[in-house]
């Protein structure tokens, strides 16, 4: 592979922060650090409509003959509403124009839901995923292959690279217990989801400290990022009568985001079944702490070789697990130091970088 060959293509701007306009960033800084620079550029269809949007994006794409495209995939970045149909128009430019498709899927699983109308998206996400892998020079998956429910068998064009945490995460800082021992400890939670599924794990959060405090723990709880200010009045009204500080705050720069994570002493993440393609729960691991999440279909390796403790949705888990990791510091420092070796070799931007090169040499 040849240095200056990567684009990064993006959909729609997600708002009020683009994760995956993020995840480009980052990635491209590493590769940069590699000598393989990308430039990341966006179909803005919701702004200009599709005719315009393909249009530019020919004219524009002219230009990237022969070079690697990486276009990132979620559904709702391709469509309002989450039916990316025209998504394989965009991948049919590319390859008219002779760049090299790539296609990096972090949405991995067609969306889930009950009625009518989620039953026909699924159906639609499901098809658009697999034309575009057929169609697509390689397609990499931010999951294991092996979990992912629409691949009877990993094709041989697909590979599988983790995200990183979107921070910028210094040198791993000394192991708290190389600190004075502080109390309350603190359990951070970064980001959460919106509407009732956000009240949902709200919920969640506060019956998992509330069992732990009223063993005696003392603790504090630090929720930040997307969604957190909207949950504020929830959380403090949950946690009124029991010994848990309560501090909330929305979205942080990012260098603040790693300052919060790196001083708590583990990590609570509730908003899905944990995997190599939550973000928001790599950002713990990245910052050396204990995560404590849910296990699902996609949790599988490398996530679990960090340190994180899984437990079921079941009532009482989530808060018997928080106890004991509260409750025994050689337990908290064996999983923090799981958490820093796992990122450095697997979730960390220039491994992933790494990994990259690696995928991309091999179709040369």
């Amino acid at each position: 592979m040849n240095a200056g060959r990567i684009i990064a293509l993006l959909g729609r701007r997600d708002e009020p922060t683009d994760a995956v306009e993020e995840y480009c960033r980052y990635l491209g800084d590493a590769l940069g650090n590699r000598g393989f620079p990308m430039e990341l550029a966006r179909v803005s269809w919701s702004e200009r409509g599709w005719p315009v949007a393909l249009r530019e994006l020919r004219e524009r794409a002219r230009e990237w003959r022969g070079r690697w495209v990486l276009v990132q995939y979620t559904a709702l970045a391709w469509s309002a509403r989450g039916f990316p149909l025209r998504f394989l128009r965009v991948l049919k430019v590319l390859r008219n124009c002779g760049a090299r498709v790539g296609v990096v899927y972090h949405d991995v699983e067609p969306y889930s839901g009950a009625r009518a109308i989620d039953k026909i998206r699924r159906h639609a996400q499901s098809r658009v995923m697999r034309q575009t892998l057929q169609a697509a020079e390689l397609g990499i998956f931010t999951a294991p292959l092996n979990v992912i429910s629409w691949l009877a068998h990993a094709p041989s064009n697909a590979a599988f690279i983790p995200v990183g945490a979107n921070l910028p995460v210094p040198a791993p800082a000394p192991l708290k217990s190389d600190r004075r021992e502080q109390a309350p400890l603190t359990v951070a939670v970064f980001g959460i989801t919106e509407g009732a599924t956000g009240r949902n794990e709200c919920k969640r959060i506060a019956d998992a400290l509330r069992f732990a405090a009223t063993n005696g723990t003392r603790l504090r709880l630090h929720a930040l990022g997307r969604g957190a200010s909207e949950c504020e009045p929830q959380l403090r009204d949950a946690l009124r009568d029991v010994s848990v500080e309560v501090q909330v705050e929305g979205i942080l720069p990012a260098e603040q985001v790693v300052e919060a994570l790196s001083s708590s002493d583990v990590a609570l993440f509730v908003r899905a079944p944990i995997s190599s393609r939550r973000g928001s729960a790599i950002a713990g691991i990245a910052c050396g702490l204990p995560v404590l999440a849910y296990a699902g279909p996609e949790t599988a390796p490398p996530i679990t070789e960090a340190g994180v403790v899984l437990v079921s949705p079941e009532k009482t888990e989530l808060g018997e697990a928080l106890l004991r990791i509260v409750s025994d510091a050689a337990l908290r420092e064996s999983l923090a130091v799981r958490s820093r070796r796992a990122y450095q070799e697997h979730f960390g931007w220039d491994a992933i970088a790494g990994r990259f090169v690696e995928v991309l040499s091999k179709r040369d």
